[in-house]
């Protein structure tokens, strides 16, 4: 008896040491690390005004602004060591620096919409290198294209090429609270894809600093790395700075409509003629479906499968009746139901502002909604049978929760080669789908039931998706496809989520990765790895 009390005592005091020296270490660490910032930052520019330290009374507030996600800003969620809010060049330059030698992994945020947290969560200790004082846009109509630097937000992308001129315009995503950076880096995609493609199909150079703090533009990076970060993913290569993006014509009248039908209006005959034309329809079209489940308006107190289509035509609204109702009649669209507006106005449209809400609130940073979400995304290569259709709506009626969002390809997403860019997904897609969930319940509990409702709805969908591999979109995160610890497995862990989102091209990003970070020092859960072996 006494004995074991000796090892119960010795055994707690043993834990106690540990835990002071860990502590001590750690702080030690953590000095180090800020000491070494400020002795690689310039007098004329001291990083010490963009700091932010848990000590901090900013901490917590710039920390959470630019979180798009309230699965990650939990009482359980890992916090980081230190923000950097950086101002300056030489700001990331000593961020890169000091981080190789104290060996804290780098984060790298610009708008934070990021679906799994990756560019401001980690497992292993980490500071955030916060992107959003580089929001600077230059907009050259005379030539159609602008500089547009990582921190902007594509509201203010959009608006500041409106102040210019209301017949140009940018193919990017729908939500104007995005952040540049994520955005190009992983592909870019939005209304305009049929007619002119995705973002990274209209940029034509960039900076970024590397691995070496050099700052490099296209002609000195070389095309390699411009392919790698225009597509592949820039964080895994180095800081990116800013791309300079070339404008697109758009007809100073668009055309929007909104339209529901749900499952006791002819639904699975509607859906099912949807697939049959939404990649074939002119390029100028772009028709959205989002099936979800509302209450039924016929059975009081049952649910009912509901679609919502959501278009933007570049061009006005007879031709868009005439062209619709001769290709996809089943629709029933009505000219009451089309609205002529400018390109610019499409963008609120879309983002369910009110009619004639004044165009500069695309320049807020503050997010319409705020709340727990999960997504995941496949592609569609065939049209879903009517009984396949069924089996769906069956089951979305069970789980409730989940929707099911159809973005036709065709037109120029056909007809740019797989290699052209490390975006992979072109012809032979008639669509790509998005799962997605929300919810308001705090709590690790709520989220395992809603994410687990996405993915009953993902495994539903496996025989109608594409296989071998599986195709994922890149700017639609999920660490379900795989996570890389960055070890001695990296490159067979990468290869587990990176042949589905790149597929061909995933070992040319890895080849292009091992020459210009050998030392795999850009690194997170799903970023393109080296070489095993390197010669």
């Amino acid at each position: 008896m006494k004995i074991s009390r000796v090892f119960a005592i010795i055994s707690f005091f043993l834990t106690l040491l540990l835990s002071v020296s860990w502590a001590t270490a750690n702080n030690s660490s953590h000095e180090g690390f800020l000491e070494c910032l400020e002795s690689h930052s310039e007098p004329s520019n001291p990083i010490s005004a963009v700091l932010y330290t848990p000590e901090h009374s900013s901490y917590s507030d710039v920390l959470q602004f630019y979180i798009r996600n309230l699965r990650f800003n939990e009482s359980t969620t890992r916090k980081p060591q230190l923000i950097l809010t950086a101002l300056q060049v030489s700001h990331i330059q000593a961020a890169i620096v000091c981080s190789k030698i104290h060996g804290l992994q780098m984060k790298i945020r610009s708008g934070g919409h990021d679906y799994e947290g990756v560019s401001y969560v980690s497992d292993v200790p980490f500071f955030i290198l916060d992107m959003f004082n580089f929001r600077s846009i230059n907009v050259s109509i005379e030539i159609e294209t602008a500089w547009v630097q990582v921190g902007a937000i594509l509201g203010e992308v959009y608006y500041r090429i409106a102040e210019k001129s209301n017949v140009h315009g940018f193919p990017a995503g729908v939500c104007p609270t995005v952040g540049v950076g994520g955005l190009f880096s992983g592909g870019g995609y939005g209304t305009m894809i049929r007619k002119y493609g995705l973002s990274v199909d209209n940029i034509i150079d960039a900076q970024i600093i590397d691995v070496n703090g050099r700052i490099l533009d296209r002609a000195s990076m070389g095309e390699d790395l411009f392919w790698a970060i225009t597509g592949g993913g820039g964080s895994s290569y180095g800081v990116v700075l800013a791309y300079k993006i070339k404008l697109v014509r758009v007809p100073s009248t668009v055309t929007v409509f909104r339209v529901y039908r749900t499952y006791e209006q002819n639904l699975t005959n509607i859906v099912y003629s949807y697939q049959q034309v939404a990649d074939k329809l002119p390029e100028e079209i772009f028709v959205r479906m989002t099936l979800d489940v509302v209450n039924s308006s016929v059975r009081t107190g049952e649910k009912t499968n509901r679609a919502t289509f959501l278009t933007l035509f570049l061009g006005d609204s007879k031709n868009l009746l005439s062209l619709m109702n001769e290709t996809f009649p089943d629709l029933g669209l009505k000219q009451s139901d089309c609205t002529e507006m400018s390109w610019i106005e499409s963008v609120l449209f879309w983002n369910n502002f009110p009619a004639r809400t004044p165009l500069i609130f695309l320049l807020s940073r503050v997010p319409q909604v705020l709340t727990h979400l999960k997504r995941k995304s496949d592609y569609l290569k065939n049209p879903i049978p009517k009984q396949g259709l069924e089996f769906i709506f069956k089951r979305m009626i069970e789980l409730e929760s989940v929707n099911l969002t159809f973005n036709p390809y065709g037109g120029r997403m056909a007809e740019i080669p797989p290699s052209e860019k490390p975006f992979p997904h072109r012809a032979g897609n008639l669509a790509k789908l998005q799962y997605a969930t929300n919810w308001n319940e705090n709590g690790v509990e709520a989220a395992e039931k809603y994410i687990n409702l996405t993915r009953k709805l993902y495994a539903y969908m496996t025989p109608f998706v594409s296989k071998l591999p599986r195709e994922a979109f890149l700017n639609y995160r999920d660490l379900d496809l795989g996570i890389n610890h960055n070890g001695r497995n990296s490159y067979l862990e990468g290869a587990v989520y990176g042949i589905k989102y790149f597929k061909e091209n995933f070992n040319r990003l890895v080849k292009i990765k091992t020459k210009v970070d050998p030392q795999n020092f850009f690194r997170n859960e799903q970023s393109i790895p080296v070489f095993p072996y390197q010669k």
